[in-house]
């Protein structure tokens, strides 16, 4: 198996050529725009090392690894959209850079984009291919109109949350790794023992990203700070706060997360004293580290070497070691 950084940079000249010089432009820029905004690019990454894992070339996961990534960018610029947010990965949205029109067309064009890499493999391969991605992406819109939802219902609750960023976000990671042992063409035990390793380091990546969004360095973190609590957001955060603070803190907290300001900054700062005093991100950091700590058990039951089992773990570890 290769390095992490040698999965990233393969992956990154290689979304550097998807839609360079097509035409027309204002189609094409906006996705190129997107894809070039890089990060740690974990999805793509994991269908490599997944393919890799199972003793095979990572180059012919390379289509697959592709559709995830158009995949997961496409649906960045239509969350962004929705949440109005006003930067992605600390540059300007491509609704912002654009306009929203423009961001709702490349999108799409993305997702189709996306679907038009399986046509790389074999009938069999792209059958399974296509079958998980289509569930996985029905998965991620539900997630997001569960968090659409979620801003003005009031009896959201830790499971109903867990279920939400379960599809908007663990199931794609799940999905990344397995469509890597597919095309690798290993078991379906091991299919599926992958899909869980990747599910559960989605769900504690989300809740870290959950945690960063508040407690954040802006400068590190990439997305404006305090953008949940701005947006109402039921977040673990939020959810464990209304079980753990005093009746004073509850009543407040409902009330913020019940209005809309123009000058959002004490808001968040309000927010963020209820978060700490009433144990609410402690418990989000624990919560964290257990999600983590369960994905890393899943890797036990899978049948590779304890090698290859070590530089899944460092993925892992290196992914939930994010500045806070």
């Amino acid at each position: 198996m290769h390095s992490i950084s040698y999965y990233q940079e393969k992956m990154s000249h290689h979304f550097s050529e998807i839609v360079a010089n097509k035409e027309p432009k204002n189609l094409y820029e906006p996705i190129e725009y997107i894809l070039s905004l890089g990060g740690k690019r974990m999805r793509p990454v994991l269908t490599l090392m997944a393919t890799e894992v199972f003793n095979v070339d990572c180059e012919k996961a390379i289509p697959a690894a592709t559709a995830v990534e158009v995949f997961h960018n496409f649906s960045l610029i239509h969350d962004d959209i929705m949440d109005d947010a006003p930067l992605r990965r600390g540059k300007p949205t491509v609704h912002e850079k654009w306009n929203i029109n423009t961001g709702i067309l490349s999108g799409d064009a993305m997702l189709i984009l996306a679907y038009q890499y399986f046509e790389n493999y074999k009938p069999e391969i792209f059958q399974k291919l296509a079958k998980l991605f289509s569930k996985t992406a029905l998965e991620v819109c539900e997630g997001q109109q569960y968090d659409v939802d979620f801003e003005t219902r009031t009896d959201v609750t830790i499971s109903d949350y867990l279920k939400m960023i379960e599809y908007k976000t663990a199931v794609l990671l799940g999905a990344a790794m397995k469509m890597g042992a597919i095309v690798a063409e290993t078991s379906e035990e091991n299919g599926n023992l992958i899909y869980d390793f990747g599910l559960n380091l989605g769900i504690a990546f989300q809740l870290q990203d959950d945690y960063l969004d508040a407690f954040g360095n802006p400068e590190t973190f990439g997305k404006q700070v305090g953008g949940d609590i701005i947006e109402n957001k039921k977040t673990y955060l939020f959810l464990k706060a209304m079980e753990f603070a005093n009746a004073n803190d509850k009543q407040q907290l409902s009330h913020l997360f019940s209005i809309q300001l123009t000058d959002n900054a004490e808001k968040i700062e309000a927010t963020k004293k209820i978060f700490v005093e009433s144990g609410a991100s402690e418990a989000t950091k624990k919560a964290i580290a257990n999600y983590t700590l369960k994905a890393f058990e899943t890797l036990e039951k899978m049948a590779i070497d304890d090698e290859k089992k070590a530089i899944l773990k460092a993925f892992g570890e290196n992914l939930m070691g994010r500045n806070v």
